[in-house]
């Protein structure tokens, strides 16, 4: 009998095409050194070409060949066996690359209902629109379609692997019962140039008499295989052995391509994609229509269906045979919250792979707990990070640092109502498709209902976007088997907040919450409970998404009282966690999950741990941190622009600016005057640039999510390229920059008392229980911000020389 291994330090390295196994296989004895007993590797499977994080899977079954061979991996995990470390691999099960690398979807798109994998994506094939129903969505143009068609951006061509439809670098396979649209157009002319009688025409028509009687609808798996393979060759062979057939062939492309200028020379291309499996539409059109799981509201990544045992064999073959070899010694599972039956998933997962240890990314809001009946070791260590963060906050003085806050920027909006705008800002302009799709399938439930009956499709879109807006965690885990009460408790205080501020939703949010509850009638039959089941996990699959979307990508870059508590699984609103409070949770966690992971960065962090450190400081300074902003603003007023009236950036951005320099500012060396410090800023070699630079794209990131003035989705460049002026003038390292020299005496004294915070965090991370987790380059000091920032590439040979 095999015996659970514990890591005694796991090591986060990030895998990228810079950074492969080689790379990797250099710095095992430094880590072995180091005290590291696990690498923590992210994905390392098949991604989509040119990954830089390998998240965007097209195989689970192949490794990453952009990070070396698999005797490059082989060599490194020998090498890690002989220096005692073991691997703990993180796994994508809930969702791939939507991408024409992506060999299973493509079949699916090519050979539709017949596929063999048809039910492997989880796409919703009998969409109600229909302009969906039997096809998915494929939203991936920059501009709308008949712009797109009109100017032959979009294209028809054809190689060895047969008709594919092409959108600069997207490529997608044609139906493949459409071939004979292409193939048979003007068979007549091509009869006249070969002859009836030619052996390569009978050929010619022996393969369109192919096509038309394909097996359809699985009824025959192999022998449809068989004969589209049959079908492709022989096509193929023609084309290039008979000229004849090649200038037809390449002649009907062209003319199906259309002629920019001449719209009416497009009505065959158009007439050719509406046949398809898939309908090619602006990427826009998704936030408002889609019919597949994405993950989060990334176009880009399509959902698997996890939850049936064929997409979870083979999707897990790799995994489950590493395992089986001794090579991964452990599992870190990415957004469990995604999973239709997260429980279900981790049982059939463990009962593969048996006694690894196994974490997963599950973010726990403040109080809540890991469900106890997970075979699992523990979380990614987001609740840990948030437990130590609050120590270094001085809650004492939480109302002044709250007076402070709200004098400088003249918001006085709750957080509460905060996050539940934020949230209805994502449902209506990110994610309004996906609602469209729970109320259309929870009125076809309720419709059988005799409590539901008269309730509209309106009403229901309009009670459940209030109940998310409302939902005080990531997801609730109600199944057949299990319903806690903490879970029971969530749904009854996301209604309750919902009917205080729409009363008027009365019988709509009562329907619900008795749909929630798993109460929705004894006189129902077994087949409606099911589906009330199936609505529930569809319900459940979507509040995580929210939560991220809502409040980590958009609520934390608008409320920023004290941004080093604006963290994944954190309360902005939790102003410092008492040394009792930190005991009871480290009790607890002893107890109930000794082995979880204790982390205090990840690549998902929003800034660095010692970023976090340092602005932590500012809570045992609250008066000065007043008097500093205040003089700091009206030094800097004049390098403001004013658009429509107001001035760039507002009191809020202003007041995060700088905190963040604050937190993310390269230590120096001591200088005797302001004075000196700027020339020594100048004379940096380039380094001061680099920070300023960072500090640039990171602020236009963070307005982006913010999404008060500008946003990903419609990016008002004007106000951005306004906000980097005014970083670029108060950064600017000269002589006459007050601002410049008053920042840098107060920074390098708040750097100073961050040291302490820093080294204390670190000493609690590595001896509370737990397993300390090391995100990559954090043994140093870790000034990094949010991605791409704390994803640069780490200097592994300074850090060997220190050690």
């Amino acid at each position: 009998m095999s015996v659970l291994k514990i890591p005694a330090a796991t090591y986060r390295l990030q895998f990228n095409p810079s950074f492969g196994f080689e790379e990797g296989n250099r710095v095992v004895e430094y880590l072995s050194e180091l005290g590291i007993s696990y690498i923590y590797a992210s994905p390392i499977f098949k991604p989509k070409k040119g990954s830089d994080h390998g998240y965007d899977v097209v195989d689970q079954n192949e490794f990453n060949p952009e990070l070396g061979t698999p005797e490059n991996l082989e060599e490194l995990l020998t090498n890690c066996q002989n220096h005692g470390i073991g691997w703990l691999q993180d796994i994508v099960p809930n969702h791939m690359a939507y991408d024409g690398e992506n060999r299973v979807l493509m079949d699916v798109l090519e050979n539709g209902q017949s596929s063999k994998y048809f039910e492997f994506f989880d796409i919703e094939w009998n969409h109600p629109y229909e302009t969906l129903k039997g096809k998915v969505i494929a939203p991936f143009l920059g501009r709308l379609y008949g712009e797109s068609l009109e100017d032959g951006e979009i294209t028809l061509k054809y190689d060895r692997d047969g008709f594919t439809v092409n959108y600069y670098d997207l490529r997608f396979p044609l139906k493949i019962e459409s071939y004979t649209s292409v193939v048979s157009y003007r068979l007549g002319i091509l009869k006249k140039r070969v002859g009836d009688d030619s052996p390569d025409f009978i050929n010619f028509l022996g393969i369109l008499y192919s096509l038309k009687n394909l097996p359809a609808l699985r009824a025959d798996v192999i022998d449809r295989y068989d004969q589209i393979m049959f079908v492709k060759r022989m096509l193929w062979e023609l084309y290039n052995r008979n000229e004849e057939i090649k200038s037809f062939l390449d002649e009907n492309i062209r003319i199906f391509n259309g002629e920019v200028g001449n719209p009416e020379s497009f009505n065959l291309f158009h007439t050719l994609l509406s046949e398809q499996n898939f309908r090619l539409c602006f990427w826009k059109v998704a936030t408002e229509e889609i019919n597949y799981r994405r993950f989060f509201n990334i176009n880009q990544l399509i959902s698997l269906r996890i939850e049936d045992m064929g997409v979870f064999n083979q999707t897990h073959s790799l995994i489950f045979r590493m395992a089986r070899e001794g090579k991964f010694n452990g599992v870190r599972i990415d957004h469990i919250d995604g999973l239709y039956d997260p429980t279900g998933y981790l049982q059939r997962l463990k009962e593969n792979i048996g006694d690894v240890y196994t974490v997963v990314e599950k973010i726990l809001c403040p109080e809540e707990e890991l469900p106890e009946f997970w075979p699992v070791e523990g979380t990614t260590g987001y609740d840990f990070l948030n437990y130590v963060n609050g120590i270094f906050c001085d809650g004492n003085n939480e109302n002044a640092f709250n007076r402070v806050y709200t004098e400088f920027t003249g918001l006085t909006t709750s957080f509460e109502h905060l996050v539940a705008d934020k949230k209805r800002l994502i449902m209506g302009k990110h994610m309004a498709g996906d609602i469209d799709n729970l109320a259309h399938l929870m009125k076809r439930i309720s419709s059988k209902h005799r409590h539901g009956y008269d309730i509209t499709l309106y009403g229901l879109r309009r009670a459940l976007v209030e109940v998310m807006a409302h939902f005080p965690v990531y997801r609730t885990y109600i199944s057949e088997d299990h319903f806690s009460e903490k879970d029971r408790v969530y749904i009854k205080e996301a209604v309750k907040k919902a009917l205080a501020t729409n009363p008027v939703l009365y019988n709509e949010l009562d329907f619900i919450e008795q749909f929630l509850l798993v109460k929705p009638g004894e006189y129902l039959g077994e087949d409606e409970k099911k589906e009330c089941l199936d609505f529930i996990s569809r319900f459940q699959q979507f509040t995580g998404p929210l939560m991220a979307k809502g409040f980590e990508d958009t609520t934390l870059y608008v409320y920023n009282q004290l941004i080093s508590l604006n963290e994944v699984g954190g309360d902005p609103q939790k102003f410092g966690v008492s040394l009792d409070e930190f005991h009871r949770f480290n009790l607890k966690r002893a107890k109930g999950w000794p082995y979880t992971m204790n982390a205090l960065s990840t690549h998902d962090t929003k800034r660095g741990e010692d970023v976090r450190a340092r602005i932590n400081v500012l809570s045992e300074m609250p008066e000065e941190w007043k008097a500093k902003i205040k003089k700091w603003s009206k030094l800097n007023d004049k390098k403001k622009k004013t658009m429509n009236g107001k001035n760039v950036p507002d009191r809020n951005d202003e007041y995060f600016l700088y905190q963040t320099l604050i937190g993310a500012f390269p230590f120096y060396e001591a200088a005797s005057s302001p004075s000196s410090l700027i020339t020594s800023l100048i004379e940096g070699n380039g380094k001061y640039h680099d920070f300023v630079e960072r500090i640039k794209q990171y602020m236009v990131k963070a307005i982006r999510e913010a999404k008060v003035y500008t946003a990903w989705l419609k990016p008002d460049t004007d106000y951005e390229e306004a906000f980097v002026s005014f970083v670029h003038e108060i950064l600017n390292p000269s002589e006459k920059n007050e601002f410049l020299k008053d920042f840098l005496a107060f920074q390098n004294r708040v750097a100073y008392y961050g040291i302490f915070n820093s080294l204390s965090q670190t000493l609690i991370k590595i001896t509370s229980p737990g397993v300390p987790d090391f995100y990559q380059g954090t043994e140093l000091w870790d000034l990094s911000l949010v991605d791409p920032d704390n994803r640069r590439p780490v200097d592994f040979e300074k850090r060997k020389m220190f050690l």
